[in-house]
C-alpha cells in the first residue's frame, strides 16, 4: 500500500482527482464509485475539470433496498446529483433498490461486475473499518450480497431521513472479494475519527473484524489521508 498524507483537505482531494485522471490516461475505463460525505468534495472537484467519462462505465458499491432511484436518499439520486448530471458515463450501474427478489438482484449485479473488470475502485472507510456496507465480520471471500443494516448504521443515517422508521433496514453491497478484484484501489480517509481504524489497516492487521484490512493483500492500493504521523500513532 502507498500512503500519502496532506496538510490540507483541499490538497488531498486535488491529489485524488489527479490520481483518477492518471488512471484514465493509463487506460482505465471501468470505475467503481462510492457515496457519502467523504466523496462529495471529490466529485465537486471532478465536475470542475475537463475530464470526460463518456467512454467509461461505472459501478457503485452499494444501494439501499426499498428506495426508488428518484428518492433523495437513494445512492442513485446521490450519484446523479453530485456527478452524473455534470459528468455522465457511457453506462452507469447500481443495484436496483426496488427489485422484486433481492437475492436475485444481488446475483445479477455480481454477474455484471464479473463481466466488466473494474480498472479502478474508489473507497471511503467507516470508523469500524467497513468498506461499502461490508460490516465487521463480513467474510473476505464475499461477493455482492444483501445486508441487514446494523442498528448503529441506521441510527447514523437517520439524520438524512425524517425519522428512524424511514431508514431502510437492508442494502446491497459489493462483497469484499468483488472490491478486491479491481486493478487499482484508491481509499480516502479524512478526519480524526478515522485515525484508529486506519492505523489498524496500515499495521497490516489482517482480520475480518476490520473489513478494510483485506486491502493489505491487494497489490495496488493508494491511501490518501489528512492524518499526520504521531508518536505511537500513525
Amino acid at each position: 500500500m502507498i500512503i500519502k498524507r496532506f496538510s490540507s483537505v483541499d490538497e488531498l482531494y486535488a491529489q485524488a482527482v489527479a490520481t483518477i485522471v492518471e488512471a484514465k490516461q493509463n487506460g482505465a475505463t471501468t470505475f467503481g464509485l462510492a457515496t457519502g460525505g467523504t466523496m462529495e468534495p471529490l466529485y465537486a472537484k471532478i465536475c470542475k475539470t475537463d475530464i470526460d467519462f463518456s467512454d467509461c462505465t461505472s459501478f457503485n458499491l452499494d444501494e439501499y433496498v426499498g428506495l426508488e432511484a428518484t428518492h433523495e436518499q437513494s445512492y442513485a439520486y446521490y450519484m446523479n446529483k453530485h456527478l452524473f448530471y455534470q459528468k455522465p458515463f457511457q453506462a452507469s450501474y447500481l443495484p436496483n433498490g426496488l427489485a422484486a427478489d433481492p437475492l436475485e438482484e444481488a446475483a445479477r449485479y455480481e454477474a455484471l461486475l464479473q463481466q466488466h473488470s473494474l480498472d479502478f475502485q474508489l473507497l471511503g472507510i467507516g470508523q469500524n473499518g467497513h468498506i461499502g456496507f461490508n460490516e465487521p465480520g463480513t467474510p473476505f471471500d464475499s461477493l455482492t450480497h444483501l445486508v441487514t443494516l446494523e442498528e448503529s448504521t441506521r441510527q447514523a443515517n437517520a439524520r438524512f431521513f425524517s425519522s428512524i422508521d424511514e431508514v431502510p433496514t437492508h442494502a446491497y453491497t459489493m462483497g469484499i472479494q468483488s472490491i478486491m478484484r479491481a486493478k487499482c484501489i484508491l481509499l480516502i480517509a479524512v478526519g480524526e475519527t478515522k485515525r484508529d481504524v486506519l492505523q489498524r489497516v496500515l499495521a497490516l492487521d489482517y482480520t475480518e473484524d476490520v473489513p478494510a484490512s483485506a486491502l493489505s493483500k491487494h497489490p495496488n492500493v493508494i491511501i490518501l489521508t489528512d492524518l499526520q504521523e504521531e508518536e505511537n500513532k500513525l
